[in-house]
């Protein structure tokens, strides 16, 4: 049984190529955001996700894509800082639930601050390309399950 070699137009090959070109594009401001801070930017993106509400460790691992014992030393890293809180889990005593502190939302509001510049190859698209471009993104973005992660 032979695979079939994916062609251009097929989804997939489009969306490798769309992430592939957005992760090389955003290094810039990471290091921004990383000069901004004084913090690793897997702490920034640990902050991101407890932003939406206190989370247990491995829920925290899963949402940012990487283990227990990754996301344990970034939650150690940050509870030195002042920037998250752990406390007891009300319903399961065996878990722990971290939860942003006032100054870890001050740090996220100094990555707002940020500005993420559009990389040159975008810049250099006609009015109609970026105006064809933006209404593909529509159409993509109302069939989104999940919104977008770093």
């Amino acid at each position: 049984m032979s695979k079939a070699v994916p062609k251009q137009g097929d989804p997939d090959i489009v969306w490798q190529t769309l992430v592939a070109w957005v992760m090389d594009s955003r290094g810039d401001w990471r290091r921004k955001v990383t000069d901004a801070t004084g913090l690793p930017f897997s702490r920034i993106r640990a902050l991101k996700r407890l932003g939406a509400g206190p989370m247990t460790l491995k829920d925290l691992a899963d949402a940012m894509s990487t283990d227990a014992p990754a996301a344990t030393v970034a939650i150690n890293d940050l509870e030195s800082r002042g920037l998250v809180e752990r406390y007891p889990h009300p319903e399961n005593r065996r878990a722990k639930l971290v939860s942003i502190t006032a100054a870890g939302r001050r740090v996220m509001t100094a990555t707002h601050r940020v500005v993420e510049t559009t990389p040159p190859a975008l810049r250099s698209l006609s009015a109609a390309d970026i105006k064809t471009l933006r209404r593909i993104l529509d159409k993509v973005a109302a069939h989104q399950e999940s919104p977008a992660e770093d």
